[in-house]
């Protein structure tokens, strides 16, 4: 008899609920199970489909969501078995600072849930405070997903950076020293793939209207990824998903030494680690005259991938929990 298990979200747009469950449908559906989502937002009906849902199910898997107590209570009281699962640092506000309403519903969550997945070492540790059933499952990609035809342009050396508007703000951060990186390296070029449009007056920016079905081809046009990204109690719960869509990508990444990012970076291996704006024009002005040391880190940031944190090899760690459930 299969088992059902019942994914819990905000949305199915949410890159969560895409990277952190509905990747894994055909991964669960191969295995034996019979995987469903629901959205738990927009009101009393998602709350009462989502209940309903949880009771017929073996086990529920709450993602990155913490509930109302009320809510949250009927949801246990429903469930045979709750896992939450969480790869953002939704115990605080996105500025870093302390929320004490954040705090109080994260508390909850994790004390009445019977597993918990952490997106990194950071978060665990917050969870492990309050319940000691706790699994790191980073965020994966699927690395086949990425394998393209390089598209270099010659005589121009691309950078590119993926996000959202969640995230714009530290893409906006960092445009003074990327423009100042073009003026030693007069080929460059940022290509941004996102739901907006970044504009500047020295810099060349190419902007790419995000799609799930054309984010790879985007990048294999590209030559190094950039991840900028500040140090906050925020970032640090951040999971590196752009980090590891380029390197599967096969591109090198700069990134700044901040939150999981510094894990996933091997500084002179897969890609550079920078902590202010000289070390950001040195490094790329370096990969652009060094094609080769480029596509060596390229390669290193593919094994990097495939060891780790490639959808199959994390799917088997989540499934080995998910097994092991009363």
């Amino acid at each position: 008899m299969h088992k059902r298990i019942l994914f819990l979200s905000k949305g199915e747009r949410d890159s969560s609920t895409r990277y952190r469950a509905l990747q894994y449908f055909p991964y669960f559906k191969t295995a034996g199970w019979q995987p469903q989502h629901t959205t738990i937002s927009g009101g009393v009906l998602p709350i009462i489909n989502a209940l309903i849902s949880a009771k017929k199910s073996d086990v529920v898997v709450l993602l990155r969501k913490s509930l109302p107590f009320p809510i949250l209570w009927l949801l246990r009281k429903a469930s045979k078995n709750l896992v939450f699962d969480f790869d953002d640092a939704i115990f605080c506000n996105s500025d870093g600072s302390y929320s004490q309403t954040r705090m109080n519903r994260f508390i909850k969550t994790a004390t009445m849930c019977d597993h918990i997945f952490a997106g990194n070492a950071y978060l665990a540790q917050e969870a492990k405070k309050y319940n000691s059933a706790v699994t790191i499952v980073p965020t994966s990609v699927d690395s086949n997903k990425y394998v393209l035809p390089r598209q270099n342009k010659p005589g121009k050396t691309v950078l590119v950076w993926i996000g959202s508007s969640s995230t714009r703000k530290y893409l906006e951060q960092a445009l003074p020293f990327l423009e100042k990186a073009s003026l030693t390296v007069p080929s460059l070029q940022l290509d941004v793939i996102a739901d907006f449009e970044l504009k500047s007056q020295l810099l060349v920016i190419n902007n790419i209207a995000w799609s799930e079905s054309s984010e790879a081809l985007a990048l294999s046009k590209a030559d190094i990824g950039i991840a900028p990204m500040p140090e906050t109690g925020w970032t640090k719960g951040k999971c590196a998903l752009k980090v590891l869509q380029y390197m599967a990508a096969g591109l090198p990444v700069i990134s700044s030494k901040s939150g999981v990012n510094a894990y996933v970076v091997e500084d002179g291996v897969n890609g550079y680690l920078v902590s202010d704006d000289v070390q950001w024009s040195e490094k790329i002005a370096l990969l652009s005259k060094d094609k080769q040391n480029l596509e060596e880190m390229g390669i290193a940031g593919i094994r990097r991938v495939k060891s780790e944190f490639d959808i199959e090899v994390v799917f088997q760690k989540l499934l080995s929990v998910l097994t092991n459930l009363k």
